[in-house]
């Protein structure tokens, strides 16, 4: 019997990936374990965004796959009282590896994401190993371990961990390279296109950085390739063929990408940064195990890989075309960390709002194919050995002598002494039983590489988990609290007639689409501008610079929104004033108009100072009596506010005596008290009633207003800010609310509201009494890409901003609106789409006409080394260890 043939590699392949993806999901597994870390342990994962945005954005995901969701891919009720979604969905959740979500009950969403990153990881692995026999045959389990080296780099343990959809990227690098491999084999055309479109509608961001990565590497392998005979037109072709692959697998992603693109034009300014390039000796020492910093390149690889990837220039059975392109190549990468336009370059022109070094996993994934050169061609001789052990000395003392202390944690060099050592010493033991023809010992040195390979990256790993939480705020992961918020707002929610929103005190800070409800809450990249200002003016607070914005505790803005349930809880796990959760939140309900509702007047220019003057303009009725302040300083002495209305405040946290003021002011009987204080950190007390905290650090936080208390008959109220640290307090911080005029104003506007109101995934329509003249008044910001007309006679007329909200203007004829909401971006983004489709047809058109052609003429275009060979031929071509 003939034996089965396969095709060539393919077993050595299969090999290499299992394993490398089977050593990366145990080792970073075992590193959160060893820091008792979720879901391992007592300490929570989710800090920072990762419990703000990506676990909520997760668990929209799940309500979306399981029709339980208020809107749709386009468009989400849920968040900022309705914004686009599209632009999200291709920021944060558009992985095919997030689907999987789905899967899991949704109060074990935490968990979900946590697969996810593993799996994440774990084919980023395997997909390196397969790059790695593709570039040259070699051993499968040093394929297999070398993809663990990447998967498992210091970019991965230290960013990408908590920011899963960069992990996307990590899987792209290896992809886009072999891309590249395909177009200078001519093969694959069409699935190049699939592979591209695939992993930049993955995660675009670290997809861009991965293309220029591959970029190179297709450019390194053109210029070493002295083996094929391929011309310099060749390899000019091979270029174009790749780029062709490109632009197409680009062009498919459009409607997504053009979305968040335009989306991200629209957005809130962020915190524009100047790049600051840090020295040469900090940059070294991130290649080592078991350091942190958070605003350095986390270059680490294991010893094993840094010591083969070093031996590469010493290396004579490496051509030397390759070697010098190699070595040169990796260290001009590293260099251009550090240089302005080129990191601008490798970070699309923008210094990125936090770490400045997103391109990282970049830079390891070309060290461990050198690396890889350096042992498929035969494994370095002790001198070579030795060679590379004594740079990585080198390397090592100088960052002991000149590295900031601060990077390097206590087992960062005796884990590099030890790694290297073990290292050194396997590969010699290694070259020796392969010469002698020994597998035991052969056996037992690939051993100590997997388990010092193992053993640093589980510990790097627990290092960074326990600094990581240690530095950044933390979020809970799904508990009691969130299991009982969610079942107060199913058992009030009644969208659309009202909304439910889900508090003043959240969770984390994008609480509508992790426990659910119609909230003001949103926390993305892509917060509209328009929303920020709007409920700025309105007196809401937000953090992260303007994008993460707060629920807005207040009557007034309830009914402007048609907040009709609201959930009181107490304060969130992550705050320093929490308390223990021993019932579940109450909830309070209002009577509010619909969400459609006729305003008579015309809208006012444009918002004022005061919130309270800006919610009665909205309104349309006058509801607050601002309240005259009168500010005395620590001392007793009266201030006076500048030109601007601003009084300067300062305090510290150990001085209570020297940083309270008082405040001196007066309020109807029976009014609420409210306080507006947006860039000050204070508490605030009302006599006689419960303490306020106030967090408006500028730029970072503004502070919602809030109410002190209620009015007592005699009028007058003295109140005392307990102040933090520098900030303002304004001469009209002061609102009192009379609910009685309130009340009356509701009813007026719920008189001529819309009857009916009817909601989709991509709109609002809704029937008005007969002859409302005005404006429809939708309560939803005007974010760009509504698209409104009248219905049941007179002229249509397109929507119009209404201090902020989506309006319709009515003629006294229409019995209706409609409004349908598309993406900015869109539309353009679908014919870019439509047009590569169409290449996309032609390429695979003109590969089926070209197969054909050479089939008819006998001839191959696979290249001879990828001809079929039997199982037995292609494994004694290497090593069987």
């Amino acid at each position: 019997m003939a034996p089965k043939t396969f095709p060539p590699g393919a077993v050595a392949r299969l090999r290499a990936a299992l394993l490398a993806a089977c050593v990366t999901a145990v080792t970073f597994c075992a590193g959160d374990a060893i820091a008792r870390q979720y879901p391992f342990g007592f300490r929570t994962r989710d800090v920072n965004d990762l419990g703000n945005q990506f676990v909520p954005f997760h668990a929209h995901l799940w309500d979306l796959l399981h029709g339980k969701a208020d809107g749709g891919i386009l468009l989400n009720w849920q968040s900022g009282y309705g914004t686009s979604f599209l632009p999200d969905l291709g920021t944060y959740v558009s992985s095919p590896f997030a689907l999987l979500v789905g899967l899991f009950p949704r109060d074990q969403i935490d968990l979900a994401v946590y697969v996810i990153t593993v799996l994440k990881t774990a084919s980023a692995a395997a997909a390196m190993a397969c790059l790695l026999l593709a570039l040259r045959p070699g051993r499968w389990w040093a394929a297999g371990l070398l993809g663990t080296s990447y998967a498992l780099c210091g970019w991965t343990l230290m960013q990408a961990s908590y920011n899963p959809m960069w992990l996307d990227g990590l899987i792209a690098f290896p992809m886009l390279c072999m891309v590249g491999e395909w177009a200078r084999q001519r093969r694959r055309p069409v699935l190049s296109v699939v592979v591209v479109a695939l992993w930049w509608t993955a995660n675009f961001y670290t997809a861009y950085m991965a293309t220029m990565g591959a970029a190179l590497v297709l450019i390194a392998r053109l210029i070493t390739d002295t083996e094929s005979g391929a011309t310099v037109w060749e390899k000019l072709f091979a270029v174009g063929r790749a780029a062709i692959s490109v632009v197409l697998g680009i062009g498919l992603t459009a409607p997504l990408l053009l979305t968040i693109v335009k989306g991200t034009k629209l957005a809130y300014p962020g915190l524009v940064r100047d790049f600051q390039p840090v020295n040469g000796s900090d940059l070294l020492i991130r290649l080592l195990p078991g350091t942190y910093g958070f605003s350095t390149p986390s270059m680490y690889v294991d010893a094993a890989a840094l010591l083969l990837a070093f031996a590469l220039p010493f290396h004579p059975q490496v051509p030397r075309r390759t070697r010098v392109v190699w070595s040169v190549m990796v260290v001009a990468v590293a260099a251009s960390f550090d240089w302005k336009p080129t990191h601008l370059l490798w970070h699309a022109f923008t210094t990125p709002n936090g770490s400045p070094y997103r391109q990282t996993f970049v830079f390891s994934g070309m060290l461990v194919i050198a690396a890889w050169f350096a042992v498929a061609h035969g494994l370095p001789s002790p001198r070579q050995i030795g060679g590379a052990a004594g740079v990585l000395v080198a390397v090592v003392a100088v960052a002991v002598l000149t590295a900031d202390k601060g990077l390097a944690g206590p087992g960062a060099y005796p884990g590099v002494a030890l790694g290297l050592a073990a290292s050194a010493g396997a590969l010699l033991l290694l070259r020796r039983s392969e010469r002698l023809g020994r597998a035991a010992p052969a056996a037992i040195a690939i051993g100590v590489l997997l388990v010092t390979q193992m053993g640093q990256s589980a510990l790097s790993n627990a290092w960074m988990d326990r600094k990581r939480v240690a530095a950044f705020d933390k979020y809970p992961v799904w508990g009691k609290r969130q299991t009982w918020q969610r079942q107060q707002i199913e058992t009030a929610d009644a969208w659309p007639d009202y909304r439910t929103d889900p508090g003043r005190e959240q969770t984390v800070g994008n609480d509508p689409l992790a426990v659910g409800g119609q909230g003001a809450q949103y926390y993305s990249s892509l917060t509209p501008d328009i929303w920020t200002n709007t409920l700025a003016s309105l007196g809401g607070g937000w953090t992260s610079r303007g994008r993460s914005l707060q629920s807005l505790d207040n009557p007034v803005t309830d009914i402007l929104f048609s907040v009709g349930a609201r959930l009181h809880s107490v304060p969130g796990p992550n705050r320093k004033d929490a308390v223990p959760e021993t019932a579940p939140p109450t909830v309070t309900r209002e009577q509010v108009p619909p969400l459609v509702t006729v305003h008579e007047k015309a809208p006012a220019a444009a918002y004022g100072v005061s919130p309270y003057t800006n919610q009665q303009l909205l309104l349309g009725s006058r509801v607050y009596t601002p309240g005259k302040m009168r500010l005395l300083d620590p001392q007793g002495h009266l201030l006076h506010p500048d030109a601007l209305g601003h009084y300067a405040v300062t305090g510290t946290v150990g001085d209570a005596q020297g940083s309270t003021y008082k405040v001196e002011s007066s309020c109807p009987a029976g009014t609420r008290i409210y306080f507006w204080a947006p860039y000050a950190t204070a508490d605030v007390h009302l006599t006689g009633h419960q303490q306020v905290k106030y967090i408006g650090s500028y730029p970072t936080h503004r502070a919602v207003v809030q109410q002190l208390g209620t009015a007592s008959r005699h009028r007058k109220f003295t109140a005392w800010v307990r102040v933090y640290e520098p900030g303002t307090l304004n001469a009209l911080g002061v609102g009192c609310l009379d609910m009685r005029r309130l009340a009356a104003a509701e009813r007026r506007l719920a008189a001529g509201a819309a009857t009916q109101v009817h909601v989709t995934d991509d709109g609002i329509s809704a029937q008005l009494p007969a002859g409302s003249r005005g404006y429809a008044v939708v309560a939803t910001p005007d974010i760009s890409g509504w698209n409104c007309s009248t219905t049941g006679g007179g002229a249509s007329r397109p929507a119009q901003p209404y201090l902020g909200l989506l309006s319709v203007p009515l003629d006294g004829r229409a019995t209706g609106i409609s409004c349908s909401f598309t993406p900015p971006g869109l539309r353009a983004g679908e014919a870019i789409g439509g047009a590569s489709l169409v290449g996309v047809a032609a390429v695979a058109a003109y590969t089926w006409w070209r197969g054909r052609r050479l089939t008819r003429n006998g001839e191959s275009e696979v290249p001879e080394e990828e001809k079929e060979m039997t199982v037995g031929t292609a494994m004694a071509d290497h090593p069987v260890v």
